[in-house]
């Protein structure tokens, strides 16, 4: 059957697929659109399962937040090769699953790869776009967060990005201080928000960790328990967000340069994605 170049050209339009499949998909279906769009759908759905079990180490983080900075939505979007994390498909696509999260409040990742985009749920339109890009893709991460003052930092090439959720003031100053502490979060990589937030299962282990330090090191019987306390507080100043020294300043810990932007000004939670 003879497909005309502007009719390749309408599906193309229609599917956003390549040229070429397009055509081969058109000769195969005889013409008809209906048919030549569920083929194309099934080579998706092929090269994602043919793709299952590639690594998805490159990628991007989208995010959006409202108006107040009350609220903000995180996605990342993973993909197989920075050459596709840079390419105009795979960004649109990005955005275009920020704002359905956005929009749509779902509960979860599994809630929002089931939302309805057209006549597809966004899991089917994202294994249709590993058919129209090459390469295995996946949503691995999704947060929506609110709060007083919900600030986002997206570290330089989009391949990070941290939500800080706030208390205590809001405004121009405190918008600044959650970036900065964002950047904070990027760089050190805390457990938890404070020591009585980290888990209990970590506070044995380094409990544990400290005393066989001791004993390692010859230390009486009596002060083993006493020194892996001390190790322990140090565990907490070095890995938990509002006891770490501020990356701008050494002089002072997170917790004192907040109380400094705003009295009483400090951390609720934090959420840091990191692709690769």
């Amino acid at each position: 059957m003879n497909i005309t170049a502007k009719e390749v050209n309408k599906l193309r339009q229609m599917t956003g697929a390549g040229m070429m499949d397009c055509k081969k998909a058109l000769v195969e279906a005889n013409g008809d659109y209906d048919l030549a769009i569920d083929l194309l759908r099934k080579k998706g759905q092929k090269v994602s399962a043919s793709r299952a079990d590639r690594e998805t180490s490159e990628g991007m983080v989208f995010v959006r937040t409202n108006e107040d900075s009350t609220r903000a939505v995180l996605i990342a979007l993973n993909c197989e090769t920075d050459f596709v994390a840079k390419n105009e498909d795979f960004q649109a696509l990005g955005t275009e699953i920020l704002n359905l999260a956005f929009e749509a409040k779902p509960a979860n990742t599994e809630a929002l790869l089931a939302l309805k985009v057209g006549d597809l749920t966004l899991g089917e339109k994202i294994t249709e776009n590993v058919g129209k890009i090459g390469e295995k893709l996946e949503v691995s991460a999704f947060i929506d967060a609110s709060g007083e003052a919900v600030i986002p930092y997206i570290h330089a090439g989009a391949k990070l990005g941290v939500i800080t959720v706030l208390k205590g003031a809001t405004g121009a100053e405190v918008e600044k201080a959650g970036k900065d502490v964002g950047m904070q979060i990027a760089a050190m990589s805390p457990v938890a928000v404070d020591k009585d937030s980290v888990d209990s299962s970590v506070v044995a282990k380094e409990l544990e960790i400290g005393r066989e330090q001791a004993i390692a090191e010859g230390k009486p019987e009596a002060i083993l328990d006493k020194i892996a306390q001390g190790k322990l507080q140090k565990f907490f100043k070095d890995n938990t967000l509002l006891e770490q020294a501020f990356v701008k300043d050494n002089s002072v810990s997170v917790a004192k340069y907040l109380d400094s932007v705003a009295k009483g000004l400090t951390v609720v939670s934090f959420e840091r994605v990191s692709i690769g």
